[in-house]
């Protein structure tokens, strides 16, 4: 599709995590955009240039006075709380009903034209009755109930209906597999981070990484171009988990997926594991392949680290030994051994 010319005043929400501050800082250093104005509900910890800052709750509808007043052309959201947090009824209020709130504005805001989303992988689920390989159009074999995966089901729901009430505005929906590189901390992260990996014991799913550097491209090419439509975004090629956590040198124990999932929630409550969700346990089960093929065609590139490379970029960064004490690991597998 042909690109149009670049968005003049663009709103990046969640600029107080690292995506969101790199999107706006990439945004910022666009000439033909006259204007980025970057919200969450604190302020970002790194200085974020001439991206104009501003506090604001999503859930509140005071996000759709900034985007009227500004008068803002296109819209990134991207403040969604991947990694459990906190009580699980407030995540799912940030998600869910902060991104409603966003959706109504930009309904009601003529000068929008362009909303792009983040949206993940995880809404396929994962099931070993899924398909080999997932396309944007197949149904999980398993829809997510939890966590989330299941917020991120929802919200995509509710972006089709202002689709269907904005023909006019151009949504570009993003899937995004797990986030590898540097600066990425998230579940998945954490569980490599343990001094001891455990794995599910006689599985060994497939994998695919995306590199923050290639997400954040991704990203500002949706900002600033004309790509309507939903799509997977992933780095190439595929690992074995296996794989993974070799090349990451990573000493392994596989264990029940019962006594992991006991792991788990012993280790939320020692502070030792945070993060580690049921829907985890079953990516980590199963696995997930998505087919990338129409982002390729669409925007005629591909991602430059590839899952390996990605993989291997994040465990150069990483100290070789795992964060989480090795005392609580010690003592959860002692307790589970009991």
């Amino acid at each position: 599709m042909t690109a149009r010319p670049s968005a003049r005043v663009v709103l990046v929400t969640g600029v107080a995590r690292s995506l969101g501050a790199r999107v706006a800082t990439a945004l910022q250093a666009d000439p033909e955009i006259e204007r980025v104005i970057g919200v969450d509900t604190v302020a970002p910890p790194v200085t974020l240039g001439r991206t104009e800052f501003v506090r604001v709750d999503l859930r509140t509808p005071a996000i759709a006075g900034i985007i009227a007043a500004a008068r803002v052309d296109t819209v990134v959201h991207l403040n969604l709380v991947t990694a459990p947090s906190g009580p699980r009824a407030t995540i799912k209020e940030l998600n869910v009903i902060g991104t409603m709130q966003l959706l109504a504005a930009c309904q009601r805001a003529e000068s929008t034209r362009r909303l792009v989303v983040r949206s993940s992988a995880a809404v396929y689920g994962s099931s070993p009755r899924d398909p080999a390989v997932f396309a944007e159009d197949d149904e999980p074999a398993r829809p997510p109930r939890h966590g989330f995966a299941k917020d991120a089901a929802e919200i995509e729901g509710y972006v089709r209906g202002l689709q269907r009430r904005r023909s006019d505005l151009s949504v570009s929906v993003l899937r995004f597999a797990n986030f590898l590189g540097p600066g990425v901390d998230s579940p998945f992260t954490r569980y490599l981070a343990l001094p001891v990996v455990p794995t599910v014991l006689g599985f060994d799913p497939r994998l695919q990484f995306l590199h923050e550097d290639d997400g954040v491209e991704v990203l500002r090419r949706m900002a600033v171009e004309d790509h309507p439509g939903c799509y997977n975004v992933a780095g190439d090629g595929v690992l074995l988990l296996s794989q993974a956590l070799r090349r990451a040198h990573r000493p392994t124990v596989p264990m029940p997926a019962p006594s992991i999932s006991v792991l788990g929630d012993m280790g939320r409550r020692f502070g030792g594991m945070s993060g580690f969700s049921p829907e985890l346990l079953r990516w980590l089960t199963y696995g997930r392949v998505m087919d990338t093929s129409r982002l390729a065609d669409e925007l005629a590139w591909r991602p430059e680290y590839t899952t390996e490379a990605a993989l291997a970029d994040f465990a150069a960064a990483r100290p070789p030994g795992g964060t989480a004490p090795l005392d609580l690991f010690d003592r959860l597998t002692a307790t589970l051994g009991r």
